[in-house]
């Protein structure tokens, strides 16, 4: 019952929090972890301490899932060159900098030990990056960059972690070692996720139950991630090759109403578990502080040159990866130069999240023969990391974004696209009916002729904007207007004896389906 408690307490104040976020106008993950560090030393609130499996077996896969399921393939494709060079590179380049940065600070620190925090705090954190970029409203090249690189850079972090740690434990660690770790890991974790992709995809064309789409789609990130780690593959690489590939394919695996009862689920437990995850990381302090057995004043110059490290060398790397790529004549004819107001975006949002701690908590107790080394404070920095890029960068990149004055995607462009498609789909769904309308009541063919003619229409009308109301606006007002007579002369009835429940739900759902497609095409 304690247990069930906490729970609820926990999730509730994610929830208001989130609630009070957007009430103020500040970002969730930003307010949620202020709150958290301002919990933790409420008396009696419940005391967390994340269990670093639990985080990386049991809320990270579901929060990855959605996020590649929500990623463009053929954008993380044309991308893929600049999302490795962050991903992998940067990952790397960060790992040893802080490594060299913290044993000449530490010199009686092993080098291994010190690489091991580099692997913890290099990776900018899925979670933060989408909660952040997307809301922002951020270029879209920018958005699958970004979210490119958190949903592989975990994986390419947890790999150096582990063989930094295999180090610590005193294994002699060979070049050709480190070469079939990370074939195993991550080659494995693609194998993986691709056999589970085919798998599931076949399971989800022969469902017909939505709310069993649902459940599988629940169940394939935790299961797919369980099996990766059963096999000392990577889970993560394993759930994010199965969401891309499962997400490229949903069109023609699950019915309409599978994808839009999915859409709704995941959006809910990408809100809960979200606002979940940046309580938690806020709640650890307490114990963090506890933990600390350095010095305040050399915690403090170390912390704060890690820190300062770890943002340094991501705009150190940004620039070069962004502009040494581009003298390849080939690769700057398919991507021109981009001005430097792009990599400096791209520098500044490096915001840590819940894997950064989570791995700073799997981290040995001791070294080698059991030597003690400063497990506290790398834990204290690997914290410290996460608090400033996630309150610094997050609440200041909206700042940034409109000081360089980047230009974002041109609506008149998508516009202009969709309607050309939509002419397409237009002369396509004509084409249909009048191969499938043999029998049909002339006054049904003409209604459905008039559908396809009105949504054509529609299409165009969002290339002229203005101020008039277009005629589509005017039909979405005057509908909705309509629906709410509707619905009232029917709860009425209801309430007079004069229909049962179960009609109201039905007549009900109809409506709420129809009002939420209005509302859903308003610009």
């Amino acid at each position: 019952m304690h247990v069930l408690v906490d729970a609820v307490v926990l999730l509730g104040t994610a929830v208001l929090g989130a609630a009070l976020a957007r009430r103020l106008g500040v970002l969730a993950p930003i307010l949620l972890i202020v709150l958290g560090l301002a919990l933790s030393f409420v008396p009696g609130f419940p005391d967390v301490r994340l269990d670093p499996e639990l985080v990386l077996v049991g809320i990270l896969p579901p929060l990855l899932y959605v996020a590649a399921l929500e990623t463009s393939v053929p954008a993380f494709r044309y991308n893929l060159r600049p999302i490795l060079l962050l991903a992998i590179g940067l990952v790397v380049a960060t790992a040893f900098t802080v490594g060299f940065v913290l044993h000449a600070l530490l010199p009686d620190v092993p080098f291994a030990a010190c690489v091991a925090l580099g692997a913890v705090v290099a990776p900018p954190d899925a979670v933060a990056a989408t909660a952040v970029a997307r809301r922002i409203g951020l270029p879209r090249r920018i958005v699958t960059i970004l979210e490119g690189e958190s949903l592989i850079n975990d994986a390419s972090a947890l790999v150096l972690l582990r063989v930094s740690i295999a180090a610590m434990a005193g294994t002699a660690v060979t070049v050709g070692e480190i070469a079939v770790e990370v074939a195993r890991d991550a080659g494995g974790g693609v194998l993986i996720g691709a056999v589970a992709a085919v798998l599931i995809g076949r399971v989800h064309r022969a469902i017909k139950d939505p709310l069993l789409d649902n459940a599988l789609s629940l169940l394939t990130p935790l299961g797919v991630a369980l099996i990766a780690e059963l096999l000392h593959a990577s889970g993560i690489v394993a759930v994010v090759v199965a969401g891309l590939a499962l997400g490229h394919k949903l069109p023609v695996l699950l019915s309409a109403a599978s994808r839009l009862q999915m859409h709704a689920f995941w959006r809910l437990v990408n809100f809960l578990l979200e606002g979940l995850v940046f309580l938690l990381v806020g709640l650890q302090l307490r114990e963090i502080v506890r933990d600390i057995d350095t010095a305040p004043v050399t915690a403090t110059v170390v912390t704060g040159a890690v820190l300062a490290a770890v943002l340094a060398i991501r705009f150190v790397w940004v620039y070069p990866a962004t502009y040494v790529a581009r003298l390849v004549p080939r690769i700057r004819r398919r991507d021109p130069r981009p001005p430097a107001k792009v990599p400096t975006l791209i520098g500044w949002a490096g915001m840590r999240g819940v894997v950064t701690l989570a791995a700073a908590l799997a981290l040995p107790m001791s070294l080698a023969g059991g030597a003690p080394y400063p497990r506290g404070l790398f834990i204290w920095i690997a914290f410290t990391v996460i608090v400033v890029t996630v309150v610094l960068q997050g609440a200041s990149l909206p700042v940034v974004a409109r000081r360089l004055r980047l230009e974002p995607d041109d609506p008149t462009q998508d516009a202009l696209v969709e309607a050309e498609v939509q002419n397409h789909a237009g002369r396509a769904a004509r084409e249909r009916l009048d191969a499938r309308a043999d029998g049909a009541p002339a006054g049904v063919v003409e209604r459905l002729r008039g559908l396809v003619d009105e949504r054509t229409n529609t299409a165009w009308e969002r290339i002229g904007g203005g101020d008039r109301e277009t005629p589509s606006a005017a039909y979405r007002r005057l509908r909705q207007e309509m629906i709410a007579a509707e619905r009232d002369v029917f709860r009425t009835a209801r309430d007079e004896g004069r229909i049962p429940e179960e009609v109201l739900a039905r007549t009900l759902r109809d409506l709420d389906l129809e009002e939420s497609l209005l509302r859903e095409r308003t610009p």
